[in-house]
């Protein structure tokens, strides 16, 4: 198994539009190959600090997923018009 820590920071008054797309995002992971469990978590010092955690059954599994064209669409989106900077990915791996 693979987790998935992935660090978000929204622009001011943008937590509720990327919280929804979040949500849309979980859809979309619901058929994903290999994907287990994901959770969103907010700052509670900076509520427009954003970590979702996931759960893989493997690295590759994720890497896949973040090279469909689902997973481009949702991220062009908040790149443009959500995120105040690059997210950061980060690998735990058990």
């Amino acid at each position: 198994m693979v987790t998935i820590g992935m660090n978000y920071h929204t622009l001011p008054g943008k937590q509720a539009e990327f919280i929804e797309k979040f949500r849309a995002v979980m859809t979309a992971l619901d058929g994903a190959t290999g994907h287990e469990e994901s959770n969103l978590f907010q700052d509670v010092n900076d509520d427009a600090s954003f970590l979702i955690v996931s759960n893989w059954s493997e690295h590759e599994a994720f890497q896949a997923f973040i090279q469909s064209d689902a997973f481009a669409e949702v991220t062009s989106f908040g790149k443009e018009n959500l995120l105040s900077e690059r997210p950061q990915h980060r690998v735990y791996k058990s």
